[in-house]
């Protein structure tokens, strides 16, 4: 390569870089447990709940009283699990779902008590799954793979790294990754909290595995929905889009946004849909922010905090009864945001100090945070206030 030619290339590399920054490579070394909580952060929390503190003390006992913590729960694995628009069919949904939030209750319960009987029944509802389920059918698939294969690392994690034995980990690892990470990875282009639950999915089950680069491509296609998912004033006169989404008029990306044609700061692509399904796209926007953090890349001060700052704001002023103006989806909000507010607000409030009127008000209001019966479950009890 000519000298001429040797220097161009590294002033258009320099540039490029400039411009769009690559995103972080995954760690060269995992850290586990590392899928949305820590052991920092379960030692802060069992040292809170020891002492009886508030509100650590009440989120652990609404965990310990639900029937995910029942020490009777007999799994009820399905080898095909086929799941239909709003639940018609459901074959096996909820019980999956269920089983994997019970799961990742018992992991809690087992290390922040130190009662083994949780971690054996954790172990038994992981190895019952591992043993039968082979794939996930019909229209909500995806969506199904990615609630159930975001619950179900978590308690992996927990399992696996703190409790002395769990002979069938490595066919649980073969699960995750026959069964789920094959169906979430390559992300979806319905509304946005189809894929972002796919992401968070991907990237739990990545760290367990320690696989390296479905870790690198899920964070990629996580970094572009969110930006896709969350305005922000930046972005011009119209929201982001996906790569390969298909959106490229003005039209076409107004329709996807629910016919909203007015954009402000934190609106979301589903704000003017409903406020659940909003909640669960800010859930696992969240979510996978706090386990990239664990695994040492910070996202809370880039882009993707800031839209999940806005769009916690923008939502939980509404959520708590500001009146709806005009010219935001035609003056109604189908309220009911969900238990999805502990893990962004902790990020950003508690360890960034960052003021956070109305997300502080919703959140405590809502304490102790319980689960919304599909991904999210006991978030006061792990986040609230947590340092690490």
């Amino acid at each position: 390569m000519s000298p001429f030619r040797k220097a161009f290339t590294l002033v258009a590399a320099l540039v490029l870089s400039l411009i769009a920054p690559p995103a972080p490579a995954a760690p060269a070394t995992f850290t586990h447990p590392g899928v949305l909580v820590s052991r920092p952060q379960l030692d802060f929390v069992k040292a809170k709940v020891k002492a009886g503190a508030q509100p650590w003390k009440a989120a652990y006992d609404q965990a310990l009283a639900s029937s995910y913590a029942s020490l009777s729960r007999t799994p009820k694995p399905r080898a095909v699990v086929e799941c239909g628009s709003y639940s018609n069919p459901n074959y096996g949904c909820t019980d999956e779902r269920e089983d994997a939030l019970a799961a990742y209750t018992d992991a809690l319960i087992w290390y922040l008590s130190g009662d083994a009987r949780y971690a054996q029944k954790a172990i038994a509802l992981m190895d019952a799954w591992s043993a039968t389920i082979t794939s996930h059918t019909n229209s909500n698939a995806p969506l199904q793979t990615g609630w159930a294969g975001s619950s179900w690392p978590r308690a992996a994690e927990i399992i696996k790294y703190t409790y002395p034995s769990w002979p069938n980990s490595g066919r649980f690892a073969t699960m995750l990754r026959n069964v789920y990470l094959s169906k979430v990875i390559n992300g979806s282009n319905s509304n946005g909290n189809w894929e972002l639950s796919m992401m968070e999915a991907a990237i739990g089950i990545s760290v367990f595995l320690e696989d390296r680069t479905s870790f690198d491509k899920a964070v990629t296609r996580y970094r572009n929905r969110v930006a896709a998912y969350v305005y922000l004033s930046s972005d011009g006169p119209l929201p982001k889009t996906v790569p390969g989404s298909g959106l490229s008029t003005r039209d076409q990306i107004v329709k996807y946004w629910q016919g909203q044609s007015t954009f402000a700061d934190g609106l979301t692509q589903e704000t003017c849909r409903d406020f659940t399904h909003t909640g669960y796209g800010i859930a696992a926007i969240a979510d996978v922010a706090e386990t990239l953090h664990i695994q040492g890349q910070d996202v809370y001060t880039t882009d993707v905090g800031t839209r999940l700052r806005q769009a916690l704001g923008f939502q939980s002023k509404y959520q708590l009864g500001t009146a709806v103006p005009t010219w935001l989806c035609s003056g109604k909000l189908n309220l009911g945001l969900g238990p999805v507010t502990e893990v962004g607000f902790n990020a950003l409030h508690t360890r960034l100090g960052t003021a956070m009127a109305n997300t502080q008000t919703l959140t405590e209001r809502q304490r102790p945070a319980g689960t919304n019966g599909l991904f999210v479950a006991w978030q006061t009890l792990t986040h609230a206030a947590n340092p690490a």
